[in-house]
């Protein structure tokens, strides 16, 4: 009887995720097929293959931010409380290093960054690299937590360190380097990141009540920045060459069907390994650490099955779907006479893409919850939606001038890392949070082939110009959100003197 309830509710609570996901992809839907009917006409085999990606995508967000909120959070929160448990600090920092190298390794949105440098570099030598750069900084993050280092300050140092880097490494790798910060915080690490910050930092019992476990996806978005431009320095490399995409052609529904079913077991054999670490490690904490009820295992295992049914539908969907149709609109917008057009589109599809990032979902929900509402999630997806937004703008506008991408870069931080001094210290780590999971799969898998077709459509360099989207997406909600802090600062102290001037005046009649 239990487990007929328990699925009833899943399935309810399933319905009601597609539907969100729904209201998310919906946008950007329409967006492509306005475009489609107007200024980008395309081939009616990629359209239908967009549009069943479309319904993929849906599917598969449904099922995942289930599976996250179920499973994933769940493991996470479990790791992070045993492993403080024992109070070791190596046995901390070994476990932190290996869950870090394999979340990352299975990051979906890592390896679509990794198959555009095939011909440039071995796409497991930068998948290993930022691994280790992402493991090394959650131990970072995890020891801030733990011995209570003001989160600014390590923003503040590292980030200084990967621009004085900058200065060495060659041109082609800096937008590489700063994108592979963005994409390796996506929909399999956020959950488990953020979960093991709440574990570690409710288990301190201290007055943040578990908001100080925020940042941690803040610090292991730096280590992929500063492991790549070390790479770049080792390697050399002159110039980035993408590999040649050939255009999906469909004459009928038996030939998309087919298309589609050719990709869907590549990614299911992908999501397996990718799962498989993380369940491994979950199992083996349970054979040394506190033990969970049978119900509770049975309850995340049925969760990491929703996990990977969305995860694999999502991937199957973006990847099949959306990466071909980013491509083509980039170029196509490219190749017309007004191609200042893409400014405005840009910004126009980065104020809804990032309402279709699965990792965003998971942020917003553990943000309200661990605030207890006092930051709602319509403002902080909101902030979200501006900032990229404007990101994107910025980001084609670049292609188009063939701006350095560092001219954008260097002040906007400085903005951002100047903010953190007056910004309640909550809303610091939640904003460079945000600029790590606003910047997931759909990113790379529209955006970043939007503005590498648009690059070579127009003639720019792809290595500097074309790349650094991602980064883009991943900058300026560290300003957007800490703005919102700031409203929320100004408000709160408001709030205080008008009580306190009641107080007074009570004092004063009575």
């Amino acid at each position: 009887m239990k487990k007929r309830i328990f699925l009833a509710n899943d399935k309810t609570i399933i319905l009601e995720k597609v539907k969100e996901a729904c209201l998310s992809v919906l946008p950007i839907a329409g967006i492509v097929l306005l475009l489609c009917f107007t200024i980008t006409p395309m081939d009616s085999g990629l359209f239908l293959a967009f549009l069943l990606g479309v319904f993929l995508v849906v599917v598969g967000m449904g099922f995942f931010t289930l599976g996250a909120d179920t499973a994933m959070t769940k493991i996470g929160e479990y790791v992070g409380a045993s492993v403080v448990k024992t109070k070791k600090i190596w046995l901390i920092m070994f476990i932190c290093f290996i869950v870090g190298v394999l979340i990352t390794i299975s990051e979906p949105d890592l390896q679509v960054l990794a198959g555009q440098l095939a011909k440039t570099i071995g796409p497991w030598v930068l998948i290993i690299t930022i691994g280790v750069g992402v493991g090394v900084f959650l131990v970072i993050a995890v020891l801030r937590v733990v011995l209570k280092i003001k989160l600014s300050y390590l923003l503040i140092f590292f980030y200084i360190t990967a621009f004085v880097l900058s200065f060495f490494v060659p041109k082609a790798f800096i937008p590489l380097a700063f994108d592979s910060g963005g994409v390796t915080t996506g929909p399999m690490s956020v959950p488990f990141i953020i979960a093991i910050g709440t574990g570690i930092a409710s288990i301190k019992n201290d007055s943040k009540d578990g908001t100080d476990g925020f940042g941690l996806t803040a610090l292991c978005s730096i280590g992929p920045i500063i492991a790549v431009m070390i790479l770049g320095i080792i390697f050399k490399p002159v110039s980035i060459e993408i590999p040649t995409k050939e255009m999906i052609t469909v004459s009928n529904s038996q030939e998309l069907i087919k298309l589609f079913g050719i990709a869907l077991p590549e990614y299911m054999k992908e999501v397996f390994i990718a799962l498989l670490p993380i369940v491994a490690f979950f199992f083996i904490f349970q054979l040394f650490g506190a033990k969970l009820t049978k119900q509770n295992i049975a309850k995340i295992l049925i969760g990491v099955l929703y996990t990977y049914i969305g995860l694999v539908l999502f991937l199957t969907g973006v990847n099949v779907g959306f990466l071909s149709v980013g491509s083509y609109l980039g170029s196509a917008i490219g190749n017309l006479s007004y191609n200042w057009i893409i400014v405005p589109i840009g910004m126009v599809i980065g104020f809804f893409v990032v309402a279709a990032e699965p990792a965003v979902h998971v942020l917003t929900k553990q943000v309200f919850e661990l605030t207890s509402g006092t930051i709602p999630k319509k403002a902080l997806s909101i902030s979200l939606m501006i900032g990229v937004s404007f990101s994107i703008g910025l980001a084609m506008l670049r292609i188009l001038l063939g701006i350095p991408i560092m001219y954008f870069l260097i002040p906007c931080y400085l903005i951002s890392l100047v903010l953190t001094f007056v910004v309640p210290e909550m809303f610091t780590a939640i904003a460079f949070d945000s600029g790590g999971v606003a910047s997931g799969a759909m990113t790379a898998s529209f955006l970043m082939p939007l503005a590498l077709g648009f690059c070579e459509a127009v003639g720019g360099n792809i290595a500097t110009e074309g790349f650094g989207v991602v980064a883009f997406v991943a900058m300026t909600p560290l300003i957007t959100i800490q703005i919102l802090g700031l409203v929320y600062k100004l408000k709160m102290n408001k709030i205080k003197k008008a009580e306190k001037v009641e107080s007074t005046s009570e004092e004063i009649i009575e």
